[in-house]
Protein backbone atom coordinates (compact mmCIF):
# COMPACT_ATOMS: atom_id res chain seq x y z
CA UNK A 1 0.00 0.00 0.00
CA UNK A 2 1.25 3.48 -0.73
CA UNK A 3 -0.36 7.05 0.68
CA UNK A 4 0.83 10.22 -0.61
CA UNK A 5 1.22 12.88 1.02
CA UNK A 6 -1.34 14.32 4.06
CA UNK A 7 -4.24 16.11 3.26
CA UNK A 8 -6.56 18.29 5.36
CA UNK A 9 -9.60 17.30 4.49
CA UNK A 10 -8.94 13.72 2.57
CA UNK A 11 -7.10 10.57 2.79
CA UNK A 12 -5.60 8.74 -0.11
CA UNK A 13 -4.25 5.14 -0.23
CA UNK A 14 -2.94 2.99 -3.41
CA UNK A 15 -3.09 -0.39 -3.10
CA UNK A 16 -3.65 -3.74 -5.85
CA UNK A 17 -4.28 -1.06 -8.52
CA UNK A 18 -7.00 0.45 -6.83
CA UNK A 19 -7.02 4.35 -5.41
CA UNK A 20 -9.05 4.87 -2.53
CA UNK A 21 -9.99 8.60 -1.66
CA UNK A 22 -12.20 9.15 1.95
CA UNK A 23 -13.55 12.50 2.16
CA UNK A 24 -12.13 12.72 5.77
CA UNK A 25 -14.26 15.85 7.54
CA UNK A 26 -16.56 13.19 9.33
CA UNK A 27 -17.01 15.96 12.12
CA UNK A 28 -19.63 17.38 9.09
CA UNK A 29 -20.54 15.04 7.92
CA UNK A 30 -17.57 15.64 5.16
CA UNK A 31 -19.30 18.76 3.89
CA UNK A 32 -16.92 20.58 0.94
CA UNK A 33 -15.32 23.31 1.17
CA UNK A 34 -12.50 25.21 -0.93
CA UNK A 35 -9.64 23.14 0.77
CA UNK A 36 -11.55 20.35 -0.06
CA UNK A 37 -12.20 21.01 -3.57
CA UNK A 38 -8.34 22.05 -3.87
CA UNK A 39 -7.46 18.70 -2.57
CA UNK A 40 -9.63 16.91 -4.90
CA UNK A 41 -8.82 18.54 -7.93
CA UNK A 42 -5.31 17.27 -6.81
CA UNK A 43 -5.53 14.10 -6.33
CA UNK A 44 -7.58 13.36 -9.29
CA UNK A 45 -5.42 15.18 -11.77
CA UNK A 46 -2.36 13.09 -10.09
CA UNK A 47 -4.87 10.10 -11.00
CA UNK A 48 -5.39 10.91 -14.52
CA UNK A 49 -1.65 10.82 -15.65
CA UNK A 50 -1.08 7.37 -13.25
CA UNK A 51 -1.28 4.29 -15.36
CA UNK A 52 -0.50 2.46 -12.17
CA UNK A 53 -4.39 3.20 -10.99
CA UNK A 54 -6.84 0.87 -12.50
CA UNK A 55 -10.03 1.97 -10.48
CA UNK A 56 -10.98 4.85 -8.29
CA UNK A 57 -13.12 4.22 -5.02
CA UNK A 58 -14.80 7.68 -3.59
CA UNK A 59 -16.01 7.19 0.08
CA UNK A 60 -16.77 9.31 3.42
CA UNK A 61 -15.10 8.80 6.60
CA UNK A 62 -17.71 8.02 9.45
CA UNK A 63 -21.65 7.82 8.88
CA UNK A 64 -21.49 10.19 5.69
CA UNK A 65 -20.67 10.18 2.59
CA UNK A 66 -21.25 13.81 1.57
CA UNK A 67 -23.02 16.57 3.36
CA UNK A 68 -22.85 18.66 0.06
CA UNK A 69 -21.63 22.28 0.78
CA UNK A 70 -19.98 23.34 4.65
CA UNK A 71 -22.52 26.28 5.88
CA UNK A 72 -19.07 27.88 7.11
CA UNK A 73 -18.30 28.19 3.95
CA UNK A 74 -21.19 29.22 2.47
CA UNK A 75 -21.69 32.03 5.00
CA UNK A 76 -18.49 33.96 3.87
CA UNK A 77 -19.78 33.52 0.16
CA UNK A 78 -22.68 35.65 1.10
CA UNK A 79 -20.12 38.75 1.06
CA UNK A 80 -18.41 37.29 -1.83
CA UNK A 81 -18.61 39.45 -5.09
CA UNK A 82 -20.26 37.91 -8.35
CA UNK A 83 -17.18 38.12 -9.80
CA UNK A 84 -15.69 36.36 -6.37
CA UNK A 85 -18.64 33.83 -6.58
CA UNK A 86 -18.07 32.86 -10.40
CA UNK A 87 -14.38 32.42 -9.49
CA UNK A 88 -14.92 30.04 -6.55
CA UNK A 89 -18.20 27.78 -8.53
CA UNK A 90 -15.79 27.81 -11.63
CA UNK A 91 -13.21 25.61 -9.88
CA UNK A 92 -16.09 23.27 -7.98
CA UNK A 93 -17.34 22.97 -11.96
CA UNK A 94 -13.51 22.12 -12.92
CA UNK A 95 -13.55 19.47 -10.39
CA UNK A 96 -16.70 17.78 -11.46
CA UNK A 97 -15.53 17.10 -15.10
CA UNK A 98 -12.55 16.16 -13.89
CA UNK A 99 -13.97 13.33 -12.15
CA UNK A 100 -16.72 12.65 -14.64
CA UNK A 101 -14.00 12.45 -17.48
CA UNK A 102 -11.40 10.80 -15.94
CA UNK A 103 -9.66 7.87 -18.37
CA UNK A 104 -9.96 5.16 -14.95
CA UNK A 105 -13.56 3.93 -13.94
CA UNK A 106 -14.80 5.45 -10.72
CA UNK A 107 -17.22 4.26 -8.12
CA UNK A 108 -18.82 5.95 -5.30
CA UNK A 109 -19.09 3.59 -2.17
CA UNK A 110 -22.14 5.21 -0.47
CA UNK A 111 -21.67 4.96 3.05
CA UNK A 112 -24.28 6.93 4.22
CA UNK A 113 -25.95 10.29 3.34
CA UNK A 114 -25.35 12.06 0.16
CA UNK A 115 -26.73 15.41 0.36
CA UNK A 116 -26.79 18.55 -2.57
CA UNK A 117 -23.07 18.48 -4.00
CA UNK A 118 -22.16 14.91 -1.96
CA UNK A 119 -25.26 13.90 -4.92
CA UNK A 120 -23.31 15.56 -7.53
CA UNK A 121 -20.10 13.67 -6.39
CA UNK A 122 -22.20 10.37 -6.59
CA UNK A 123 -23.05 11.14 -10.39
CA UNK A 124 -19.88 12.28 -11.48
CA UNK A 125 -18.81 9.00 -10.63
CA UNK A 126 -19.31 5.35 -13.15
CA UNK A 127 -21.30 3.57 -11.07
CA UNK A 128 -22.81 4.05 -7.78
CA UNK A 129 -22.86 1.39 -4.76
CA UNK A 130 -24.86 2.74 -1.65
CA UNK A 131 -25.76 0.83 1.62
CA UNK A 132 -29.56 0.23 2.49
CA UNK A 133 -29.34 3.53 5.34
CA UNK A 134 -28.09 6.19 2.66
CA UNK A 135 -30.19 9.03 1.40
CA UNK A 136 -29.45 11.51 -1.41
CA UNK A 137 -30.76 14.95 -2.03
CA UNK A 138 -30.78 17.36 -4.41
CA UNK A 139 -31.64 19.87 -1.56
CA UNK A 140 -30.30 23.21 -2.99
CA UNK A 141 -33.81 24.98 -3.44
CA UNK A 142 -34.46 24.60 0.38
CA UNK A 143 -31.79 27.31 0.70
CA UNK A 144 -33.16 29.55 -2.19
CA UNK A 145 -30.22 27.78 -4.54
CA UNK A 146 -29.97 25.24 -7.75
CA UNK A 147 -28.10 22.62 -7.90
CA UNK A 148 -26.04 23.83 -11.03
CA UNK A 149 -22.36 22.73 -11.17
CA UNK A 150 -23.96 19.08 -10.77
CA UNK A 151 -27.02 19.48 -13.39
CA UNK A 152 -25.28 18.35 -16.35
CA UNK A 153 -23.84 15.21 -14.81
CA UNK A 154 -27.16 14.71 -12.99
CA UNK A 155 -29.63 15.19 -16.00
CA UNK A 156 -27.67 13.01 -18.30
CA UNK A 157 -27.32 10.10 -15.75
CA UNK A 158 -31.26 9.87 -15.18
CA UNK A 159 -32.84 12.44 -17.81
CA UNK A 160 -34.30 16.04 -17.59
CA UNK A 161 -37.95 13.78 -17.22
CA UNK A 162 -37.43 12.90 -13.52
CA UNK A 163 -35.02 15.37 -12.80
CA UNK A 164 -38.26 18.01 -13.30
CA UNK A 165 -39.17 16.37 -10.33
CA UNK A 166 -36.61 16.15 -7.42
CA UNK A 167 -34.69 19.44 -8.32
CA UNK A 168 -37.97 21.39 -8.11
CA UNK A 169 -38.97 19.57 -4.87
CA UNK A 170 -35.34 18.75 -3.24
CA UNK A 171 -36.73 15.62 -1.87
CA UNK A 172 -34.77 13.03 0.34
CA UNK A 173 -34.54 9.66 -1.61
CA UNK A 174 -34.23 6.13 -0.30
CA UNK A 175 -31.10 4.83 -1.64
CA UNK A 176 -33.68 1.98 -2.98
CA UNK A 177 -35.18 5.26 -4.97
CA UNK A 178 -32.25 6.62 -6.03
CA UNK A 179 -31.40 3.21 -7.80
CA UNK A 180 -35.02 3.21 -9.55
CA UNK A 181 -34.32 6.70 -10.92
CA UNK A 182 -30.45 5.80 -11.94
CA UNK A 183 -28.63 7.24 -9.86
CA UNK A 184 -27.40 4.36 -8.14
CA UNK A 185 -26.43 1.04 -9.52
CA UNK A 186 -26.41 -1.37 -6.31
CA UNK A 187 -27.84 -1.10 -3.07
CA UNK A 188 -26.53 -3.58 -0.60
CA UNK A 189 -26.52 -3.56 3.98
CA UNK A 190 -24.06 -1.43 5.10
CA UNK A 191 -22.04 -4.59 6.61
CA UNK A 192 -22.07 -5.85 2.74
CA UNK A 193 -21.07 -2.39 1.03
CA UNK A 194 -17.16 -3.24 1.19
CA UNK A 195 -17.62 -6.43 -0.77
CA UNK A 196 -20.31 -5.14 -3.42
CA UNK A 197 -17.27 -2.62 -3.69
CA UNK A 198 -14.54 -5.06 -4.33
CA UNK A 199 -16.59 -7.40 -6.88
CA UNK A 200 -17.19 -4.21 -8.94
CA UNK A 201 -13.51 -3.53 -8.55
CA UNK A 202 -12.01 -7.28 -9.64
CA UNK A 203 -14.72 -6.99 -12.45
CA UNK A 204 -13.19 -3.65 -13.79
CA UNK A 205 -9.51 -4.60 -13.05
CA UNK A 206 -10.41 -7.46 -15.74
CA UNK A 207 -11.43 -5.55 -18.51
CA UNK A 208 -8.59 -4.03 -20.85
CA UNK A 209 -7.14 -0.46 -19.31
CA UNK A 210 -7.22 1.61 -22.79
CA UNK A 211 -10.73 -0.28 -23.61
CA UNK A 212 -12.51 1.19 -20.53
CA UNK A 213 -10.90 4.79 -20.92
CA UNK A 214 -12.00 4.93 -24.65
CA UNK A 215 -15.62 3.32 -23.47
CA UNK A 216 -15.58 6.71 -21.07
CA UNK A 217 -14.62 8.57 -24.33
CA UNK A 218 -17.40 7.09 -26.37
CA UNK A 219 -20.29 8.05 -23.58
CA UNK A 220 -19.25 11.74 -23.17
CA UNK A 221 -18.56 11.95 -27.10
CA UNK A 222 -21.45 9.60 -28.70
CA UNK A 223 -24.59 11.33 -27.03
CA UNK A 224 -23.99 14.96 -28.94
CA UNK A 225 -23.32 13.43 -32.55
CA UNK A 226 -25.50 13.12 -35.47
CA UNK A 227 -25.97 9.55 -36.58
CA UNK A 228 -23.46 10.42 -39.48
CA UNK A 229 -20.99 12.07 -37.49
CA UNK A 230 -21.10 9.33 -35.05
CA UNK A 231 -20.48 6.45 -37.89
CA UNK A 232 -17.06 7.94 -38.96
CA UNK A 233 -16.29 8.66 -35.20
CA UNK A 234 -17.13 5.11 -34.04
CA UNK A 235 -15.63 3.19 -36.89
CA UNK A 236 -12.70 4.95 -36.64
CA UNK A 237 -12.41 4.11 -32.74
CA UNK A 238 -12.54 0.58 -33.15
CA UNK A 239 -10.19 0.20 -36.40
CA UNK A 240 -7.71 1.86 -33.81
CA UNK A 241 -8.16 -0.34 -31.04
CA UNK A 242 -8.14 -3.48 -33.05
CA UNK A 243 -4.61 -2.79 -34.32
CA UNK A 244 -3.39 -1.77 -30.63
CA UNK A 245 -1.20 -3.85 -28.45
CA UNK A 246 -4.00 -4.30 -25.74
CA UNK A 247 -6.44 -5.06 -28.51
CA UNK A 248 -4.46 -7.72 -30.16
CA UNK A 249 -3.49 -8.75 -26.67
CA UNK A 250 -6.91 -8.97 -25.62
CA UNK A 251 -8.33 -10.83 -28.91
CA UNK A 252 -5.27 -13.44 -28.25
CA UNK A 253 -5.46 -14.23 -25.41
CA UNK A 254 -9.27 -15.31 -26.09
CA UNK A 255 -8.59 -17.17 -28.85
CA UNK A 256 -5.33 -19.24 -27.07
CA UNK A 257 -7.81 -19.40 -23.87
CA UNK A 258 -6.05 -17.69 -21.30
CA UNK A 259 -5.94 -14.50 -19.45
CA UNK A 260 -4.65 -11.35 -20.73
CA UNK A 261 -1.47 -9.32 -19.96
CA UNK A 262 -2.97 -6.49 -18.09
CA UNK A 263 -4.42 -8.93 -15.53
CA UNK A 264 -1.16 -10.38 -14.13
Amino acid sequence: MTEDKAFDTISYTLENKTAKINLNRPEVHNAFNEVMIAELTEIFSKISKDESVRVVVLTGNGDSFCAGADLNWMKKMIHFSYQENLEDSLKLAELFYLMYSLPQPTIARVNGAAIGGGTGLVAVCDIAIASENAKLSLSEVKLGLVPACISPYVIRKVGEGRCREFFLTGERLTANRAMELGLVNQVVPLEKLDQAVQEKVNQLISSGPSAIAMCKELLRNVPGMSFDKAKTYTAEMIALMRIGDEGQEGMNAFLEKRKPKWTK
